[in-house]
């Protein structure tokens, strides 16, 4: 039987994630030579190479990114295994990665709801604004924001996402507005954030829009979503993550339906191995449940 060390296995997804010996020591709390022994013990009981030097860094060989493949199921299946036994409870445990605007203005509102259908799942939730590896076995999927270029991932785009211009009917009310000319006198959010921005939109409905200021810029929709709210300018972003802003009322569309422009932003990700648990099934299952109950929460729907 031959079966490599655990430690090995482990620092080769370390370095095939970080590319860098260095990275990964410090990742591990070991020297970089003592990374270098687990990476060169686990090539001599494969027999061939893992690595192999690009620029300052590291990239996996042909037969690296095969075993990278075929690690991933093993030790996410291992990490499962201790979870079930440590575990003093029959709660299954979902961990979910997201981007920080969809977990904050979407996910997070609807955890009572996810719970009252699942009470025996235990919903782990954590953001950043980095796509994480699933090699470590430890996320079961991941919701990333932008355009879906992901290989060897299983990939559930979120559909009837519309970007469109928003504001609080406080502003709408002090500030009359009848077409999309109109907003180039009006006080403008602007968010790097939204696949769709300002000057695409004017463009697409035919309003020069070369010359308009911004009045607030953000780097993040949260951001320039809670900025329109308070009734300060007016935002274009995800009908997506306003959506309890619209079932609110604190925020409306400023426009009928034909002003949002359709995006696919967000996407479901996981190995095809994450996506047969049965935990991850009921999440997605959800999911469809809780985006069809707001899919009229389409611009001026």
């Amino acid at each position: 039987m031959r079966i490599p060390p655990v430690k090995s296995i482990v620092a080769f997804e370390c370095v095939a994630r970080t590319k860098s010996v260095g990275r990964a020591s410090e990742e591990l709390g070991l020297t970089a030579s003592a990374v270098s022994h687990q990476i060169a013990n686990l090539e001599s009981i494969v027999g061939q190479a893992l690595f192999f030097r690009q620029g300052r860094g590291l990239a996996l060989t042909p037969t690296g990114e095969q075993y990278l493949r075929d690690v991933t199921g093993a030790l996410a299946e291992l990490n499962r295994a201790t979870e079930r036994a440590s575990s003093q409870a029959e709660v299954d445990i979902l961990r979910v990665h997201s981007s920080p605007s969809f977990g904050l203005m979407w996910l997070l509102p609807r955890l009572e709801s996810f719970q009252a259908d699942n009470g025996d799942i235990q919903l782990n939730l954590s953001c950043s604004y980095e796509d994480i590896s699933f090699t470590s076995g430890y996320y079961d999927i991941d919701i990333r924001y932008g355009y879906a270029h992901w290989r060897d991932l299983q990939v559930k785009t979120l559909r009837n996402e519309f970007i469109a211009p928003l504001a609080s009917p406080e502003y709408l009310a002090r500030h009359p507005i009848h077409s999309p000319a109109d907003l180039l006198a009006q006080r403008l959010v602007f968010s790097e954030t939204p696949l769709v921005q300002w000057q695409q939109w004017f463009a697409r409905f035919g309003v020069s829009s070369e010359h308009k200021a911004f009045d607030f810029s953000f780097d993040r929709s949260y951001m320039s979503l809670e900025t329109a709210a308070l009734g300060i300018g007016v935002a274009l972003e995800s009908m997506l993550l306003a959506s309890v802003h619209l079932r609110r009322g604190t925020l409306i569309p400023v426009f009928d339906h034909t002003y949002g422009v359709e995006v696919g932003a967000h996407h479901i990700v996981c190995p095809s191995q994450n996506a047969d648990l049965p935990r991850v099934q009921r999440f997605l299952d959800w999911i469809d449940r809780e985006l069809k109950s707001t899919s009229g929460n389409r611009a001026g729907a």
